[in-house]
């Protein structure tokens, strides 16, 4: 049950769909076959990776994406939630603004960072890695790897009302933790760059009260 009855929870996500070694070694043949050449290996952290890159990481910059924001998108079946209790993950959908940090990689250790983050962010067919066009806050234009939402995803979160959101971030934990845990964590480092996300906030608020 959740705080509104007239909303069903969980939801009806089916079989879970895992990526295969063959689908990620694909997915990075592509995505490095479209990697800018002769530039350094930019990634762009909007969520968790801002918190906890766990990348060999040289230089972090505050950075701002134009044409997809941030939003809680994605049901989480295994690091905030479960199959039978999903939480909510952000990613990247298209339209808008977003305000996060590049990540400029060390150029030495470049393929040990692609190899983290594709076994990070490329468990299951929810994320898209492609290369966005980034305006740092020191001026700089860079591209930089970002993983957006892949819209037939077949945990895609759409259309959830607020009520259905506040409860599953109350309720959802996985193995990374809670969900709710997550929210704080990305909102608590947002404001630690000096970005001011007045929907994660105003959704942090909402839950607490």
């Amino acid at each position: 049950m959740t705080d509104d009855a007239s909303f069903i929870y969980p939801p009806e996500l089916g079989t879970l769909r895992y990526l295969s070694d063959g689908d990620r070694e694909q997915l990075l043949h592509e995505t490095m076959a479209a990697r800018p050449p002769d530039a350094p290996l930019w990634v762009f952290a909007y969520g968790s990776l801002i918190w906890r890159p766990d990348l060999p990481v040289a230089e972090t910059v505050g950075a701002v994406v134009d044409g997809y924001h941030r939003g809680l998108c994605l049901w989480s079946c295994l690091s905030r939630g479960t199959p039978e209790a999903p939480g909510l993950v952000l990613a990247l959908d298209e339209g808008g603004r977003c305000q996060g940090v590049a990540h400029r990689i060390d150029s030495a250790q470049a393929e040990a960072a692609l190899a983290i983050l594709w076994r990070r962010e490329l468990v299951m067919d929810s994320y898209r890695p492609c290369w966005l066009a980034c305006v740092l806050a020191d001026g700089r234009q860079v591209m930089a790897l970002a993983f957006v939402l892949q819209r037939r995803a077949f945990n895609r979160a759409s259309d959830v009302s607020d009520p259905l959101v506040r409860h599953v971030l109350r309720h959802a934990v996985g193995k990374h933790g809670s969900a709710l845990d997550y929210l704080v964590q990305t909102v608590t480092a947002l404001r630690a760059h000096g970005i001011d996300d007045e929907h994660l906030e105003g959704l942090l608020l909402r839950c607490a009260a």
